[in-house]
């Protein structure tokens, strides 16, 4: 197939200021009909597709990303016509938060290196403490390990609101500029993970609730978003947190509507793992992801029809 003039495959996973007029323009040109007009509804969920996890260079950089993106703009071309809307969310960050460095410290006055687990016994030995939120932050390292079956896990600076890293990669947002004029659909962007006292792997609900804030619990507007959809293509970085998470929250919000399972396609080989230097973080996926497939999930590939 023919991908529209403005797209260099050699270009995904480089920065540059995105060309929008000009995937604008192409996506006019195209005179695809009106998205309103589908049947089937398809929504293609795009898992923060960022430059801190696609690029090379990238604060937290999955190996493969920068394929399986551009597999996923490939995949965008190709059924433009038949993706009603483009969805994405976006990992966003502040400086301060319990996952980063800044936030512990050890008796020395040492703060924890990037990938440093914390555990409940960690916080009560006094191991490591925390600088804000003190009674919040014990407390929740152990509801984490009750609720989520995890330790905190400390996380290089990434995705920071305001730097380049937060940006979705310009490939990737000039096919969904594209789509948007082609199909005359607007792109949804969903902002995730502000919350300085909590993790926000899912974009539908925090690790641990905090009902007390505004986004400290399930969105459920989007889950009604969702419903208005008869299949739900998901595709982003990265698959044993983010992408694992969503399609995790997903499949306890559908557990009253198995149907609800039913509609999820995983564009398998459009996501990858991040690497952990003890932590076989792709295995405990791909055997969640099955299980998961036993219960209505689609496990697919981009050569594989639409439905």
């Amino acid at each position: 197939m023919s991908w529209p003039s403005f797209y260099d495959p050699e270009r995904v996973g480089t920065l540059y200021g995105p060309h929008t007029a000009v995937a604008v323009a192409a996506g006019l040109a195209e005179n695809l009909p009106p998205a309103s007009e589908d049947r089937p509804k398809v929504l293609l969920l795009l898992v923060d597709p960022q430059v801190d996890f696609i690029h090379k260079d990238g604060a937290l950089s999955v190996p493969g990303a920068i394929e399986d993106t551009r597999r996923t703009i490939e995949w965008i071309f190709s059924h433009a016509a038949e993706i009603t809307h483009i969805t994405a969310s976006l990992d966003s960050h502040l400086p301060t938060q319990i996952f980063y460095a800044t936030w512990w410290t050890n008796p020395e006055g040492e703060h924890p290196v990037p990938f440093t687990l914390i555990t409940g016994e960690d916080v009560d030995a006094r191991r490591w403490q925390p600088l804000y939120e003190s009674a919040w932050s014990r407390e929740y390292v152990h509801l984490l390990e009750a609720q989520a079956k995890k330790a905190l896990m400390i996380w290089p600076y990434h995705t920071m609101i305001g730097t380049p890293g937060h940006a979705i990669t310009p490939a990737l947002y000039e096919a969904i500029a594209y789509h948007a004029t082609a199909r005359q659909t607007p792109p949804t962007f969903l902002t995730k993970g502000t919350l300085p006292k909590t993790e926000f792997y899912s974009l539908l609900e925090p690790e641990v609730k905090a009902p007390e804030e505004p986004d400290g619990g399930v969105n459920r507007p989007f889950l009604n978003l969702l419903a208005t959809y008869d299949l739900v293509y998901i595709a982003g970085q990265a698959k044993s947190h983010c992408v694992l998470e969503t399609v995790q929250s997903m499949r306890n919000q559908f557990r009253a509507s198995p149907e609800g399972m039913g509609k999820l396609r995983l564009l398998i080989d459009c996501t990858s793992s991040v690497v952990h230097p003890q932590i076989d973080f792709d295995s405990i996926a791909n055997e969640t992801f099955a299980r998961f497939a036993e219960e209505g999930l689609r496990l697919v590939r981009v050569k594989d029809p639409i439905g």
